[in-house]
């Protein structure tokens, strides 16, 4: 296998982990985040859970740089 199609199956591995513990961490709902209503309109930017994800991303490319 290449380089490049290892780090593909290793992210897409970790896109799928991530979407299979979504429903049970109730990411998106932190404080911090930005929640607008007026009217029928919602307008809502995750601004710490950004922050949360990117953090927990890149400490696990971190380790799997690490570990090569």
């Amino acid at each position: 296998m290449t380089g490049l199609s290892k780090t593909l199956m290793i992210i897409g591995a970790v896109i799928f982990f991530i979407g299979f513990l979504m429903p049970f961490l109730h990411l998106g709902r932190l404080p911090g985040d930005i929640i607008f209503k007026k009217g029928n309109t919602t307008f809502y930017f995750p601004v710490v859970t950004s922050i949360v994800i990117s953090i927990v991303l890149s400490l696990i490319f971190y380790l799997i740089g690490r570990f090569r």
